[in-house]
């Protein structure tokens, strides 16, 4: 065979030893960075490293070390300005750690939900997985006990079985509704609720963004001795888009039922729900006065600056990262609830 068809064998580990004239586990220390040596033997070592063109072989590496050096963030969706954004930042905590991350999404509700998603975890390629939980997924206590680290992220219960991290929705809410009280408010509309009004099972609901928020709403009104108009809860289903936003306000003004206030469950909704405020006539914030909910990235540049809740996205990701890392290493054993509260972001849609 020719010496131009020769493949060239892959330097190993004992290659290096032997040229520097050091033992294997000298040449190991130096590659990782540990173990007591004189600065001349580790700047030999180094010197032959990088004269044979020695590569660390990274996934037999981290084979000995019992982990990868990944992990999963699976998402319903990364289209919602809000979980893009989550993404973004769960990457970026990730990274701060030597850690990186496999992003997947997963059909929201279906066979290939995130109930399969779960099930068919691989942890020869990740060390554990943060899931940020679709609001209709239908999970069960089961489903959450896995053989595996897990946080999860977001407005579902996990029954105390795995690690939840969320800022708290319904004390977040009651700060916005309260928020547009203070400043004139005296009827509210919510534009985003996910069906029917039921004060009562509202206000004993502990999961889901929406049932949250609007118990939040709720409690902030009883509080000041108030009541909530049920024809003024614009409900959209599962649909939280610009659209919804709009189409939903638009036929709570059509009702002739008035308010002066509206509380869109997210900023999304919140855009529509100012459209069609400003179609029908409308002067924002003096007829009426809105309030957003994520400050999704647009909220400060619309022609009318959105005043809304803080996502707490800063809070959440390195928060859930530092979760999960804390359970790969052994060093978090007990699931928690980690929750923190939110800020109003007052712009030009409330007084």
């Amino acid at each position: 065979m020719s010496g131009a068809n020769t493949i060239k064998r892959r330097v190993t580990l004992r290659d290096v030893a032997q040229a520097a004239g050091v033992s294997l586990k000298t040449a190991s220390n130096v590659i990782n960075g540990s173990g007591r040596m004189t600065d001349e033997t580790r700047a030999k070592v180094e010197q032959v490293i990088k004269d044979l063109g020695y590569q660390v072989n990274v996934a037999a590496r981290n084979l000995n070390r019992n982990h990868t050096g990944f992990i999963t963030l699976a998402v319903p969706s990364l289209t919602p300005p809000y979980l893009a954004e989550l993404a973004n930042r769960i990457i970026d905590a990730a990274r701060q750690q030597d850690y990186s991350v496999y992003v997947t999404t997963y059909a929201e509700g279906s066979a290939k939900g995130a109930r399969d998603v779960l099930k068919t975890f691989n942890s020869t390629v990740s060390d554990g997985m943060i899931l940020s939980m679709s609001e209709i997924e239908d999970i069960t206590p089961e489903d959450l006990n896995v053989d595996f680290p897990l946080v999860v992220v977001g407005a579902r219960t996990t029954w105390g079985i795995a690690d939840h991290v969320t800022p708290d929705d319904v004390s977040a809410a009651a700060s916005a509704a309260g928020y547009l009280y203070d400043h004139g408010s005296s009827r509210l509309a919510v534009v985003g609720a996910r069906n029917a009004y039921d004060e009562s099972a509202l206000l004993a609901a502990v999961e889901g963004n929406a049932q949250l928020r609007l118990r939040g709403v709720i409690e902030e009104t009883h509080r000041r001795g108030l009541a909530i108009d049920p024809r003024l809860i614009g409900s959209t289903d599962q649909d939280w888009t610009i659209g919804a936003g709009a189409r939903v306000t638009q036929q709570l003004i059509d009702s002739g039922v008035p308010f002066d206030g509206a509380v869109a469950l997210n900023d999304q909704l919140a855009i529509g729900a100012l459209t069609a405020l400003r179609t029908s006539g409308y002067v924002v914030p003096d007829q009426v006065q809105v309030i957003g909910f994520d400050n999704n990235e647009e909220a400060p540049y619309l022609q009318i600056p959105l005043t809304t809740m803080d996502s707490r996205l800063d809070w959440t990701a390195p928060t859930a990262v530092g979760r999960i890392l804390g359970r790969i290493r052994g060093s978090i054993t007990a699931p928690e609830l980690l929750t923190t509260t939110s800020q109003v972001i007052a712009r030009a849609t409330t007084r």
